[in-house]
């Protein structure tokens, strides 16, 4: 998987992994400009076992990368809380996160929680009310459904302004 030039349109998909809820955003970027396409979630019902919640989560990504068509994709790092089984749950749906795009040939980057805030927000410890608020100004045309999907957005635009960077960090590793 290589990284695209940076000229030009780029669509990209901002991915934020949850169990109960992962949200999904795709953006197009062309130099500084941000255009909004579409968001959501996918939401796999509780009751079922973790297995099948994965599926569902796989299955429901696929279905948004065949209809949207990114070329980049930025999933958030996991962090780690005082729960170890629920930060490894998380982990496998994050992991499932990284499958989809990878599947369809779209190389995937990683941006920390706090990352996010601070490019979109201007603050590493912004809270979700703070990021809701800029998108409403970066995307005017977005209205994210779910706060899950507002923070795909956010995921989104992060790599929008990073790409740059996370390509050439690709390039100078070899991949």
């Amino acid at each position: 998987m290589t990284a695209l030039p940076i000229r030009g349109p780029v669509r990209i998909i901002g991915i934020d992994p949850g169990l109960r809820r992962t949200g999904w955003g795709v953006i197009e970027a062309e130099g500084n400009r941000l255009i909004y396409v579409a968001c959501g979630s996918v939401e796999p019902p509780d009751d079922l076992p973790l297995s099948s919640r994965l599926l569902a989560i796989h299955e429901g990504l696929a279905s948004v990368l065949s209809d949207h068509r990114p070329v980049e994709a930025a999933v958030e790092q996991t962090f780690v809380n005082k729960d170890g089984v629920a930060t490894l749950k998380l982990g496998q749906a994050r992991g499932v996160a990284m499958l989809a795009p990878a599947m369809f040939g779209i190389s995937v980057a990683e941006y920390a929680p706090n990352q996010v805030k601070k490019t979109v927000v201007g603050a590493g410890h912004a809270d979700k009310q703070q990021i809701a608020m800029m998108l409403k100004i970066l995307l005017p045309k977005a209205e994210p459904p779910s706060a899950d999907a507002a923070d795909a957005l956010a995921i989104a635009i992060t790599h929008a302004h990073h790409r740059q960077s996370t390509a050439l960090r690709l390039k100078v590793v070899g991949i």
